[in-house]
Parts: C-alpha cells; sequence; structure tokens
C-alpha cells in the first residue's frame, strides 16, 4: 500500500485504507522507544498533539489552549490520561486501548509473580483537571493534587526517584511537583524526536489532508475577483474544509494589495482590488494531522514585478525540493536560500520563517526545522519517512506585491514526493476575463494611467 494514497475518506471492508488500530500502536511504541533511549523514569504530556500521539485521544479544539488534561507514560505502563470532566467516562466506553495500565509483571501473564499478588488491570481514563490556566483559587490545592495524583502513578511503579520529563507546563504545577520531590526535567524533546518520522497510516493521513486543501484552493480560485475581502476567502475555505470533514480550521493566512510586503501573518477586510497580489495560506487538521500550504494568485492581472517576485519564489522552492533525499541535510536545503540582507532584512531573526521549512504532523511546526537562523550551526539529517513542508517568499520590485510558495513533501528512498498538488508551478490569474476592442485584455498589465498619451503609444 502506498502511503502516499488517498483512498476515500471512511473506512471499508473491501478496500486497505488507514489502519488507525495500527496508527495507535505504532505511534505509542515510537514513544515508548525514545523513553527506553532518554534518561527519565516518564514522561507527563499538557499539550494536546503529544496526548494525541500518546494515548490516541481527543476532546476537541476548543481545549487546545488552556492546558486542562493530562497524561503520563512511564517505563513500566501504558498511557495514563486524565481527563476533562465527563470526557474520562466517555474513554472508558470507546478507547478500549486505553484499559491496559500495567506493571511489567502485567504485561506478561506467564512472568512469575514470586507470590505476589497480580496488579489489578487499571483504566488508562481518570477523571483529572489542571488549574484552568490560573482560574481557580491558587489555595484550591488543585495544582497539589495534580502532582499527588502523578506522584501516586510513579511511587506505585518505583519511579519516584527517577527525572520526569514534561512538555509544556503551568507554574504552580510544576512548583508543586518539586514540592514532592519530584525532579521536573525538559521531555519536549523525546515527543518530537518521537514523532520526526511518520508512520505510513500517519503520511496517508496528512496526504489526505492536503487534498483537501487542494480542493479549498481550487474553490478559491473561482471565487477571487475585484470587491472580494480577505475574509469572505476566508470564510469560503473553511466552509470548504469543514465540509469535507476537517476537524479544525486552525487558520487561513489572506493577504493581498500592499499588505503582502511587509508579510503581516494574519488576514482582515481590506478589499481586493483589479491587480492586486494575493497569497493565502491554509491550516487544518484531519483526524489530527495538519496541513501548511501557501499559494500566490494575482487577481485580474499582475504586473511584471509581480511576476518577476514569483518566479524568483518559485526558483528557490525548485532548488530546495531537488535537494531533498535521504543523507541530505537542512543546512544543504537552507544554503540555496537567499540570505535575510538580500530580500530587505537586517538579519535572519528579523527574516524568519520567510525562507523556511518545517515538519509537519499533528501540529504544524515539528522537527525538521530549515532556517538559515540555526540550520547552518545545528543541521538536522533527512530520513525516510520525514514530512515537512518548504516555504519561501520574495518581495517584489515595486515594494507593494510578493510572492510566497509553500509545498509539502515526503522524504522517500532515493527524493522526495510533493503531496501539495495545486499547481504552482507559475503565477495565477485569477477573476474574470476582460474583453477590449483588440481581444481578451492582456492579463500582464502595469500602470495604465498614460497608455492613450503619445508617449504611452510609444510616440505614435
Amino acid at each position: 500500500m502506498k502511503s502516499t494514497g488517498t483512498t476515500g475518506m471512511n473506512a471499508v471492508d473491501w478496500e486497505a485504507r488507514v489502519d488507525f488500530d495500527r496508527l495507535r500502536t505504532e505511534r505509542l511504541l515510537r514513544l515508548k522507544a525514545q523513553l527506553e533511549k532518554s534518561d527519565v523514569g516518564a514522561v507527563l504530556a499538557f499539550d494536546f498533539s503529544n496526548i494525541r500521539y500518546m494515548s490516541a485521544t481527543h476532546i476537541g479544539t476548543w481545549a487546545m489552549d488552556k492546558l486542562i488534561r493530562f497524561a503520563l507514560l512511564t517505563r513500566k505502563t501504558d498511557p495514563i490520561v486524565w481527563d476533562f470532566g465527563s470526557a474520562a467516562k466517555h474513554h472508558s466506553l470507546y478507547n478500549p486501548w486505553l484499559d491496559h495500565t500495567h506493571s511489567e509483571a502485567d504485561a506478561d501473564p506467564h512472568a512469575p509473580h514470586h507470590g505476589a499478588t497480580r496488579p489489578r488491570l487499571e483504566s488508562g481514563s481518570r477523571a483529572g483537571i489542571s488549574t484552568l490556566r490560573g482560574a481557580f483559587p491558587p489555595d484550591a490545592g488543585i495544582a497539589e493534587e495534580v502532582a499527588r495524583k502523578v506522584k501516586r502513578e510513579l511511587e506505585k511503579f518505583g519511579l519516584a526517584n527517577e527525572p520526569l520529563g514534561v512538555d509544556v507546563i503551568e507554574l504552580p504545577i510544576l512548583f508543586a511537583l518539586q514540592k514532592e520531590g519530584i525532579q521536573v526535567v525538559d521531555g519536549q524533546q523525546i515527543f518530537l524526536e518521537a514523532r520526526r518520522i511518520k508512520t505510513n497510516d500517519e503520511i496517508r493521513l496528512l496526504t489526505q489532508a492536503a487534498s483537501m486543501v487542494d480542493a479549498a484552493y481550487e474553490n478559491l480560485y473561482d471565487f477571487l475577483r475585484p470587491g472580494v475581502r480577505e475574509n469572505e476567502t476566508v470564510g469560503l475555505v473553511a466552509k470548504t474544509l469543514y465540509d469535507l470533514g476537517s476537524e479544525y480550521v486552525e487558520g487561513v493566512n489572506a493577504i493581498s494589495g500592499e499588505r503582502c510586503s511587509p508579510h503581516p501573518h494574519v488576514f482582515s477586510d481590506r478589499l481586493i482590488r483589479p491587480g492586486d497580489p494575493a497569497f493565502f495560506d491554509i491550516l487544518h487538521s484531519y483526524n489530527g494531522y495538519r496541513t501548511c500550504y501557501y499559494r500566490t494568485f494575482a487577481v485580474g492581472s499582475a504586473s511584471q514585478a509581480q511576476k518577476d517576485a514569483y518566479t524568483r519564489a518559485r526558483e528557490y522552492m525548485d532548488r530546495a525540493i531537488a535537494l531533498v533525499k535521504p543523507g541530505a541535510t537542512t543546512a544543504d536545503v537552507v544554503a540555496v536560500w537567499p540570505k535575510a540582507e538580500e530580500f530587505g532584512f537586517a538579519n535572519e531573526e528579523a527574516a524568519f520563517a520567510l525562507q523556511y521549512g518545517h515538519g509537519v504532523g499533528l501540529s504544524i511546526w515539528e522537527k525538521p526545522i530549515f532556517s538559515r537562523l540555526t540550520s547552518f550551526d545545528h543541521p538536522e539529517v533527512l530520513e525516510e519517512g520525514m514530512v515537512f513542508a518548504l516555504e519561501t517568499y520574495w518581495p517584489a520590485a515595486d515594494g507593494w506585491g510578493a510572492a510566497r510558495i509553500e509545498e509539502e513533501v515526503v522524504v522517500t528512498k532515493d527524493g522526495c514526493e510533493v503531496i501539495t498538488k495545486f499547481p504552482a508551478e507559475t503565477l495565477l490569474v485569477a477573476g474574470k476575463r476582460y474583453y477590449a476592442v483588440g481581444g481578451e485584455l492582456s492579463t500582464l498589465r502595469d500602470s495604465q494611467s498614460h497608455l492613450n498619451t503619445i508617449d504611452g503609444r510609444g510616440g505614435k
């Protein structure tokens, strides 16, 4: 089964598609392998993407920024999830893969127990709550209760004296864990290393997510015209994606006209005008797996400066893609991109994320990272099974427009495959076609203010 294929979006009995049991198992095995290689006894996650990778649980995107749920994986147990209110009961009914929280001896029914009573299997789903980012009164003891819950599990399996890796954490909970005598260390790298290489099922989900954005761009290309506002395009894209089954439209960057340079990274209510450049970044999630997918259009027509900017951005993109293969490094790729000073910025930090690359998975920015800011000094080796996005940008010489292009690629055994399929080889012109007395109006047009003067007609 080809990992980058897109069959139907629903499971069927007559065709091999995404196998979610396999997805859950392989993700957990990768995380356990990284945990075994580390110096910590357990990892505690508050980040929703890490919790989902570990436990295959999800309670909706409304809670992603609230740090209200947490999950623990130890060297001796499967995941334990403390979840928000009734979600824990829901998991006990519908997430049977969580009901395996046990000791190492309990994992093997034939293992000797030296006369001890076998521990009872416990549900991996528990009720629990964090501090609601401080909304609970500090003296309510919520942070202390979180620490006690975690310490109880660590003590049960003889890990209370081992370091505990944590991804992100609220300060009251950090202090409460430390007060319980738990040594808290950075655990984020354990999660991100596990997530660096994607399984075949993950790659299929990422490809399916990209195919949904293909459809969104098709609708957007038909919709763009003078008089449309940037926020209207955001609504159109969101509806297209949700209709196709997206679980979360994380964002749509809709940037047009003079807003293109410098890139503001946020849409507005600006009216799109004839001849405007317009670029978009579409970020959404399908079964947890994200997209980051830019395209640039001209509306009605394009100036020569805009065409040249697009050509330059595309050239940098194609040079980068040509280098992607196992064994190459992030330093190799960024070396073909321009320095910040070449396109109007003081340094690489000021220009960060304009010539850029990043892993894509359950979150938008994963390993590896491609940037002239860090990649020369800290290169990362590309490996088969990585999925990442490459982004290029170039401002137009008129000081007004700009081009932004992004492609997502899967590293294969001898190169890479691009999974973002909406046409981007050359600048597309969207909107109505206009006809003058001499025929169709050219889509390559600069200033028209003096065309009907003798000078404008070239002295004729």
